[in-house]
């Protein structure tokens, strides 16, 4: 609906017009136009527009923006020669017109989309397919799987020499975790698991301590994480580059994996640990999520701030570019005001270089150095303070890994939660992949609904949907 003020004479005149479903400006329901330009009711249409956000129903929409040259996007555009290797704002993605997305997760260079109707559940993919980390399979039925790259173990399964990962089609059921899996995470070689009982479980390279079990090598069987989270009921778990974060359901922080960017240097001196430690933050109230990035964390309280420590652009100026405590991002930034007591932030997430939180307004902010486009902010500037992402009210994001999700991808491997089977369509995969990357979104059928979220941090590119 658009509101306009036009000037008659000494008054004005409010008008309406509204758009969206054809039947809502049709004929004969009370809704008209406002006088045209060439009226003689209005001289001069160029009064201010204020426009207004309804409350009926609507389909779920999707849009992207960042590093498009590698299709993960699912722009067309982004295959023809000489095409922009960036989107730097939100671009509406067009699907089929039935489906309605659900969920959606974005790797290195691909993305994963689900889309549920009354009687099937498709999984959507597209962008780089080297590793088969969104090919199509032979049909199954189970519950934990993953698929593509198992060069550490992160897959879940036995670690095999010289294993080629492309045009792969092996999907492997992952097996010996004892309680239901709730949520997934997946970091650059390793894997977390978190199950219903508040249990995590790891496996893949941890050189860097990042799998948490006590030594620096690689487990290819999900194995259970202890130090000070066992007995926890850990309610979340983060991951991004090679660091973990933990969050209990008391609000506590726990931390593992490496601290080359003072992300744990409050209980280590070393640049790794390789067993959950507690973080002792003092001031931070209780924890209600928490997000890695590549070298940076972040910490949204119950009261809806946001902290953020570690190294890089933090979201609070150019003079701090490094902090080993968490680092309160004023309110304000965020839109709560004197006027707006009841703004707060609902949301957070991050990049490797870079965060993002949303409020309970839906509005979308976003900071950090922008490579590739991957802020959406219509530059490619980087961003010292959080910036408004105008234009679309936004109610969840994935680009960046979110918690309380259940399918994760990174680097060339997927692990996702759910009961399905795929049915194969190699043919449509050659089509679509003559040089190993998709450009557009396609879909392989999931015969069971079960599918619920995806998510997956991302380099250089964004997606979030609502």
């Amino acid at each position: 609906m658009t509101t306009r003020l036009r000037r008659l004479g000494g008054s004005w005149q409010l008008g309406l017009r509204w758009w969206g479903r054809r039947e809502a400006s049709t004929p004969g329901r009370g809704l008209r136009e406002a006088p045209s330009p060439g009226r003689s009711l209005v001289e001069r249409d160029d009064s201010p527009t204020v426009r207004y956000m309804g409350k009926g129903r609507r389909k779920s929409r999707v849009f992207v923006w960042g590093f498009a040259h590698t299709g993960a996007l699912g722009l067309a555009a982004a295959a023809r020669r000489n095409a922009a290797s960036m989107q730097l704002r939100p671009h509406r993605l067009e699907l089929e017109s039935e489906s309605r997305i659900s969920s959606a997760a974005c790797g290195y260079g691909f993305t994963l989309l689900s889309s549920q109707t009354t009687d099937i559940t498709k999984l959507w993919g597209m962008g780089l397919n080297r590793d088969s980390q969104i090919g199509f399979h032979r049909s199954r039925q189970d519950r934990i799987f993953s698929m593509g790259n198992n060069a550490y173990g992160q897959c879940g399964r036995s670690i095999v020499d010289s294993e080629i990962y492309s045009g792969s089609q092996i999907i492997h059921r992952i097996e010996g975790v004892d309680s239901r899996i709730v949520e997934v995470a997946c970091g650059q070689d390793h894997s977390l698991f978190r199950t219903n009982k508040g249990e995590v479980y790891s496996c893949g390279w941890g050189v860097d301590g990042q799998t948490g079990l006590g030594h620096n090598g690689a487990v290819s069987k999900p194995t259970r994480v202890t130090g000070d989270i066992a007995g926890v009921n850990i309610v979340q778990i983060a991951t991004y580059g090679d660091f973990c974060l933990a969050v209990s359901a008391e609000g506590d922080l726990f931390g593992w994996g490496n601290s080359e960017y003072l992300q744990l240097s409050t209980v280590t001196e070393s640049t790794q640990v390789n067993v959950p430690k507690k973080l002792p933050f003092k001031g931070l109230g209780r924890i209600k999520s928490a997000a890695c990035g590549g070298t940076h964390a972040a910490v949204l309280n119950s009261d809806g701030n946001v902290f953020v420590w570690g190294y890089g652009i933090l979201g609070k100026g150019r003079n701090l570019s490094e902090s080993k405590l968490p680092e309160m991002i004023p309110p304000t930034l965020f839109g709560c005001s004197e006027f707006t007591s009841q703004v707060r932030v609902d949301r957070i997430a991050c990049g490797l270089h870079h965060f993002a939180a949303i409020t309970n307004r839906g509005e979308l902010f976003v900071w950090g150095k922008n490579q590739r486009g991957c802020l959406g902010i219509g530059s490619k500037d980087d961003q010292y303070f959080p910036w408004k992402v105008g234009g679309v009210v936004f109610t969840s994001m994935l680009f960046l890994g979110l918690a309380s999700v259940d399918i994760d991808l990174f680097l060339g491997f997927v692990v996702w939660v759910g009961f399905f089977s795929f049915s194969p369509h190699y043919e449509i995969l050659e089509h679509m992949l003559p040089n190993h990357y998709s450009p557009m979104p396609f879909s392989f059928t999931i015969q069971t609904p079960g599918v619920r979220y995806v998510k997956v941090p991302g380099l250089g590119l964004s997606l979030s949907y609502h």
